[in-house]
């Protein structure tokens, strides 16, 4: 019988070896040979590289760092990624359990008056009062044959690694909305400033009026039309406030702080938009943690449509019981007192009204749509990318620009006032030149906003100078530890 039963053992074993389903293989994404987008830029150096893990390094604010590093510790979406890691974790530890048996035991005792006019086969025998001691033991062990749990354990480790990888995915979204609203905010101070000056411009303005009106040289519509310019501005500071607060509270909110408590000390704008090493398209395949999500979900699916196929083969089953009975409990734990059965059982479908085919084409379905969102989600990727360096390109030429009309505009202001001053022209005029110029500051301190905010939107593209080598760790390998495990 020991014999016997080692053979069985043997040979299930040899049989594990065996298993069906698709050999996982990425389906091929062909890349374009470079960026499109001509500009001041250049391809990543070997020795260049965004900072991993710490990618907003690269634009050089030790207060944004700060941030950063409050949203990284705090922050509760970020918090729930990671629980989530760990509930992928855990399910992956459950995948890995169906490759060992189980063993269970059921310790019992019971005391029972069996009455004398019981139901007898034989004689009559009289009223019998006995105890029933038992300490059994199960076992069960599914033999994976054709490798429906080592799929299962493959499908939940590539879920695994896709969670991680979403994990990534989660941080580099937070961290680069965090430094979108900060430089959004930095942008506002700026522009704060510039309107600031200009109410001290315009109001000196009113004070040349309201002295040459007193004077009877000037009319009462020039002093009306500065009135209104100043009041019109005044109003902008405190719209701009209000933009502001909105910034500052977002920030709050990512950094894990009420909004109530929070606050952002003012400092204008002084950055300025930072080289990003491109690297060539075909890298974003491996940078990007959204591509690395949508790839794993396809080693998912695949694994599943394995797990599938599994279902049309027959399943074996070997079971045990055993362990000690007695009447006494004083005799329980003896040879006299055990007993034991093995057995195995083969499980053969063959008719169940198409479910397994059914199961198995949609299994094939799920893999095939994991496959169009994989290259959905590489398209997408180089199309951001693609608009981050446009954007910038035009920003950069759209900043030259600007400034120099901030110049020009400074230039008609001093005109317009030598001229209104000496009686050449209207005061009109002054007022003209003193819109123009702001207009054109705020709107030259905006597209540096802009230019820092793409430069953020860039680096998100390039997926933050991450690489999936990352998350190949992150899977579960059985272990022979596990058998003795609950």
């Amino acid at each position: 019988m020991k014999w016997s039963v080692a053979a069985a053992l043997g040979a299930s074993v040899c049989l594990a070896a065996c298993a069906v389903g698709p050999k996982y293989q990425r389906p091929p994404m062909p890349a374009p040979p470079a960026w499109k987008t001509e500009g001041p830029w250049r391809e990543a150096a070997p020795r260049d590289a965004i900072p991993k893990g710490t990618w907003w390094e690269i634009f050089h604010d030790e207060e944004l760092n700060r941030y950063e590093q409050q949203l990284m510790a705090a922050n509760q979406s970020l918090a729930a990624a990671r629980d989530r890691l760990d509930q992928a974790r855990s399910l992956a530890r459950v995948a890995s359990a169906g490759l060992f048996p189980t063993l269970s035991a059921d310790p019992n005792a019971s005391r029972n008056r069996y009455s004398r006019n019981r139901p007898q086969v034989s004689a009559p025998t009289p009223a019998l009062t006995q105890g029933l001691y038992e300490i059994p033991f199960a076992l069960n062990y599914e033999v994976d044959l054709f490798g429906r749990v080592r799929k299962t354990l493959q499908a939940a480790n590539a879920s695994l690694q896709g969670t991680a990888a979403d994990l990534q995915n989660v941080q580099l979204v937070l961290a680069a909305e965090l430094a979108t609203d900060y430089f959004s905010l930095r942008e506002l101070d700026s522009e704060y400033q510039v309107v600031q000056e200009s109410v001290k411009i315009q109001q000196q303005g009113l004070d040349l009026v309201t002295h040459r009106h007193d004077g009877g040289i000037a009319s009462g519509l020039d002093l009306a039309q500065q009135q209104t310019l100043l009041d019109s501005t005044v109003t902008q500071l405190y719209l701009l406030q209000q933009q502001r607060a909105q910034f500052e509270h977002a920030i709050a909110v990512l950094t894990g702080n009420a909004a109530s408590a929070f606050n952002v000390p003012v400092a204008p704008l002084r950055a300025t938009p930072p080289p990003v090493p491109l690297g060539m398209p075909s890298d974003l395949l491996e940078r990007r943690p959204d591509v690395a999500t949508a790839e794993r979900a396809m080693a998912q699916q695949n694994a599943l449509v394995g797990v599938a196929q599994t279902s049309f083969y027959p399943q074996f089953t070997i079971s045990g019981s055993g362990g000690f009975q007695s009447v006494s409990l004083g005799s329980l734990i003896s040879t006299p007192s055990v007993f034991w059965s093995l057995g195995g059982g083969l499980l053969q479908p063959i008719f169940n009204g198409g479910r397994n085919r059914a199961n198995l084409a949609a299994t094939k379905s799920a893999y095939d749509e994991s496959v169009a969102n994989y290259r959905g989600s590489v398209l997408t990727a180089f199309q951001q990318v693609e608009d981050g360096l446009s954007g910038l390109n035009a920003l950069s030429r759209a900043a030259e620009s600007q400034n120099a009309a901030v110049a020009d505009a400074r230039r008609a202001l001093d005109i317009a006032n030598d001229r209104y001053v000496g009686g050449l022209t209207t005061f009109l005029d002054v007022i003209t030149a003193q819109s123009v110029l702001l207009t054109n500051r705020r709107l030259s301190t905006q597209l540096l906003g802009q230019q820092m905010v793409t430069s953020v939107f860039l680096v998100k593209a390039l997926g933050g100078g991450w690489d999936a080598s990352s998350i190949q760790s992150e899977q579960v390998r059985p272990t022979g530890t596990q058998v003795l495990q609950q």
